[in-house]
């Protein structure tokens, strides 16, 4: 469709005015550096190990990619940059950088209550709306996994098959969901409590429909007057824009806001490994053509029922994000209608960020803080991702040194 928002991209101006000549210099630096695939290979194998084993290795994370991509180690240092962020009229998503493994419950509940610190927090401070979840910080990843596949053998609706897997679980494991549920009820409880919304990130397909089904249990109980909880599509799914339709379909018969936040992915080479390994059919679109389909459909379909669902389309694709605004130009709505969101991770993507922002659509930073133990495998998704997304570094490179060429330096 044609976009008439007048919205532009290109101007780099607005796009980096919140970093000094440094700072650019560094992010040209950085996203040179992952333009070598042979190097981020070996950056990511080593690094996790290096951090494992204690070798002094964090004060060059820190000046690197952590400072590109995160807001900080702690909340005090993360407020610099949304403080900094706000100053160009852009918001923040506030991500705790806890996920996976197999903790115990002790450190499953301290992570539930650093969600709820995060919430309290963000309450207190104008520029941050939301902040994300990871449900394998409360969760373990094996029983996750377990649900997943008791779904997978039921029949009916996402709520009926999560039902039917509950009765399969043993006594202890009965117990331990509901744990994760009562968990979950907390983070939803604060958050409605502040007026702070809530992102629960996708997850891999394996681990993915209870997580789905637990999301859409707290929405049918949160999200009756305003979008509290936000749950997320990965578009790069074959079977996610259907998803949608029957989110929707369930958000209408229960009579509750859909919150959702789609995104193309982050896991397609690990999805598609384990679905060669263990032969099955890959949940992944056939191409890129396919998946950008998908997700401008979805883009479509969100705010066709935006009274319905409450958007965050969470996007580096241009084509995505002018189409989500020609459509907003085209209703009539505000460029800051409450139900559409526009994000991009922190770090990446300036261009379409601060030039929104400029334009006065509703538009955040996904914004990662927590030890650098903890976001390092946060950290080498973004390198990986940086490498491998077709054009992702070139753009970025291009923008970058257009800059550096526009302030003589």
């Amino acid at each position: 469709m044609q976009n008439n928002s007048k919205v532009s991209f290109e101007n780099t101006a607005n796009a980096f005015a919140y970093k000094n000549d440094t700072q650019l210099k560094k992010a040209h630096f950085l996203f040179s550096s992952m333009g070598y695939q042979w190097l981020v290979n070996i950056g990511t194998r080593i690094t996790p190990w290096a951090i494992k084993v204690k070798l002094p290795i964090k004060g060059i994370i820190r000046k690197t990619i952590f400072e590109q991509f995160v807001g900080g180690e702690t909340l005090e240092q993360t407020a610099k940059v949304a403080d900094k962020l706000e100053e160009f009229h852009v918001q923040v998503i506030l991500d705790y950088g806890v996920e996976g493994g197999d903790y115990g419950e002790e450190e499953k509940d301290h992570s539930c209550s650093q969600f709820i610190s995060v919430i309290n927090y963000a309450a207190t401070q104008a520029n941050i709306p939301f902040m994300s979840v990871k449900v394998t910080g409360i969760a373990r990843f094996a029983l996750l996994e377990k649900m997943d596949g008791l779904m997978a053998n039921a029949s009916g609706t996402l709520v009926r098959r999560y039902e039917a897997a509950l009765e399969q679980l043993g006594a202890d494991e009965k117990a331990e969901w509901q744990r994760v549920c009562n968990r979950m009820e907390k983070i939803c409880s604060a958050a409605a409590a502040k007026k702070v919304g809530v992102l629960i990130d996708a997850e891999e397909t394996w681990i993915q429909d209870p997580v789905d089904a637990l999301t859409m249990l707290m929405m049918d109980q949160y999200n009756k007057t305003t979008a509290v909880l936000y749950n997320t599509a990965q578009l790069y799914r074959h079977d996610r824009y259907q998803f949608l339709c029957d989110c929707y379909e369930a958000a209408e018969q229960r009579n509750f806001i859909l919150g959702i936040k789609i995104v193309r992915g982050a896991y397609m080479e690990k999805e598609r490994e384990r679905a060669a390994a263990m032969n099955y059919p890959s949940p992944i679109q056939p191409d890129k053509e396919t998946c950008d389909r998908d997700y401008n459909r979805a883009v479509e379909f969100c705010l066709a029922h935006v009274e319905r669902i409450a958007t965050i389309v969470a996007s580096h694709n241009e084509q995505s994000n002018l189409l989500a605004a020609g459509l907003l130009h085209e209703k009539g709505l505000p460029h800051n209608h409450p139900h559409v969101h526009f994000s991009q991770l922190y770090g990446m993507s300036d261009h379409i960020t601060f030039n929104l922002a400029k334009e006065g659509y509703s538009v955040s930073k996904y914004l990662p803080f927590g030890p650098i133990e903890d976001v390092v495998p946060y950290l080498m998704r973004r390198a990986q991702e940086n490498s491998s997304v077709s054009g992702q570094t070139g753009r970025e490179l291009a923008l970058i040194k257009k800059e550096l060429k526009r302030r003589g330096v």
